[in-house]
């Protein structure tokens, strides 16, 4: 099998790449920062390395060799300095990366991007690939965390796009909502774990499209192996509202689902504490953002059907992939 070098394996969605491409036989090189918790590659025969996205020349050294490169390295940053940093990350450290992969003959390169570059529909007539953005501003605002993930995001999709005809073949997917093991912060799984420590009454109005992380990781592996050059592949399975959502929590955890929609009125005071308490620690608060509180009330909806029927990404059940995620939290104990 190939060489392959991996960023951002010490992430949720990576440390699930990183397991299947062992699996499948893969030479694996991790790029790793000092910082990265190392829990993630416990166990796997992977080599690591340390080279930063911003030395061009060390990238160089490092890709002499590899075969393909699986770019997963992100980073979601609400501090005042987190605009600059986002932008290091996903545009200047993804261009450096092409060069250095475009000068020593990297074939591929897959680039995972996010579901917030993709348009998206009600339940009956979700989004793709292909959906028009509604109003930026309206949508993450004109300034703030969500509007430079956004832009920064979108940029690197972009940015990608144009090594294409210089003899990168660089493929794109956008994970949408991503349920399973390996979620170390956590993450997307806050809320399985919040409600498997206690029953939330309260649920907020809209809606998403949601995925087996294990689905998603082969899905990495599927758009490397058969995407087309500079498309992208939205990740995703089952559109639920938050309220279905939290139901299939609760019947994997013992626990009774939610029962009162999130006020508007509160929603805009929780905003309101949020952009004071940002002041103070941006990162603690930054989940009371009042662009990511009006976003959770609306539905959201996508479709991951171009990946399924082009790439033949395999199609897990939520309940399947939520008790994935709470067995993991109770073995590495989360709920101690």
């Amino acid at each position: 099998m190939s060489k392959v070098l991996l960023t951002g394996g010490t992430g949720f969605i990576g440390a699930n790449v990183a397991r299947h491409l062992v699996d499948r036989g893969h030479e694996v090189v991790c790029l790793t920062r000092k910082s990265s918790p190392g829990l993630c590659l416990d166990g796997l025969p992977i080599t690591t390395d340390q080279t930063p996205l911003s030395d061009v020349e060390g990238l160089k050294r490092l890709l002499d060799g590899i075969d393909d490169v699986y770019h997963l390295a992100g980073v979601f940053d609400p501090s005042p300095s987190g605009k600059d940093l986002m932008n290091a990350v996903h545009v200047e450290g993804t261009r450096n990366l092409c060069d250095a992969g475009l000068a020593v003959g990297i074939r591929r390169l897959l680039l995972c991007s996010s579901s917030v570059t993709v348009g998206f529909g009600s339940l009956d007539a979700p989004g793709d690939e292909d959906s028009p953005m509604p109003d930026l501003d309206a949508l993450y605002g004109r300034d703030g965390p969500l509007r430079w993930y956004h832009d920064s995001k979108k940029d690197s999709e972009d940015l990608v796009r144009t090594y294409v005809d210089r003899g990168l073949e660089t493929v794109i997917v956008n994970p949408d909502f991503i349920i399973g093991a390996w979620d170390i912060k956590p993450t997307s799984g806050m809320l399985v774990l919040t409600m498997a420590k206690r029953w939330v009454p309260i649920y907020p109005k809209g809606g998403k499209c949601f995925q087996d992380a294990d689905d998603c990781a082969l899905g990495h592996i599927l758009a490397m192996e058969k995407g087309q050059p500079g498309r992208r592949y939205l990740l995703g399975n089952e559109n639920h509202s938050y309220r279905d959502f939290m139901g299939i929590i609760g019947d994997v955890v013992g626990r009774r689902g939610p029962l009162i929609p999130l006020p508007r009125r509160a929603a805009e005071l929780v905003g309101i504490v949020g952009a004071i308490g940002s002041r103070f620690d941006a990162h603690a608060f930054a989940g009371m953002d009042r662009h990511v509180l009006r976003s959770m009330g609306k539905g959201r909806y996508r479709t991951g059907d171009r990946a399924v029927n082009e790439l033949g990404v395999p199609r897990t059940p939520l309940n399947v992939a939520v008790e994935k995620a709470y067995r993991w939290f109770m073995d590495h104990g989360y709920l101690d």
